[in-house]
């Protein structure tokens, strides 16, 4: 018999239309911090290596889902090339998630990592569980790499 809808072979949530319920079953499962908007869920961790706290903000886009995250330090001028030369580090090393010297002609700008799914994508609350662990958990290798090596 031969399936008329590609979605409905395909197990789990749809995350265009369930990436709240999502991250909100992962965040209280690993009872992390969280901020509730309108549009956006924040996870809040410490980040003890450094001293500093991680915020990971998810929201979405019109095609994607972004976990937008930033340990909240402002760059000072002279440390933009150095930020540029982290992130160019990184990048090259890693990919994900992908490390950016961000807001660069506003008054503060601050490193910042992006992870994106498509929100056409399926996947099991296990497997979105699993995937936003392994991101947070690579954000705090990137920080402390900014920090540690970089003394961003």
């Amino acid at each position: 018999m031969e399936r008329t809808e590609a979605s409905s072979s395909v197990p789990g949530l749809g995350i265009g239309g369930h990436w709240r319920t999502a991250v909100e079953s992962w965040t209280a499962r690993d009872r992390l911090r969280t901020v509730v908007a309108a549009d956006s869920i924040s996870v809040e961790f410490g980040l003890p290596e450094t001293g500093r706290e991680i915020t990971v903000r998810f929201m979405t886009t019109r095609e994607l889902l972004v976990a937008f995250m930033t340990d909240g330090r402002r760059l000072r001028p002279n440390q933009l090339a150095v930020a540029a030369a982290a992130a160019n580090a990184w990048n090259t090393e890693q990919l994900i998630p992908m490390l950016s010297v961000w807001d660069v002609r506003g008054p503060t700008p601050c490193i910042a990592g992006v992870c994106a799914l498509p929100l056409t994508c399926r996947m099991t609350q296990r497997d979105f569980d699993a995937l936003a662990r392994d991101w947070t958990g690579r954000a705090r290798q990137m920080f402390t790499r900014c920090h540690q090596v970089f003394r961003l």
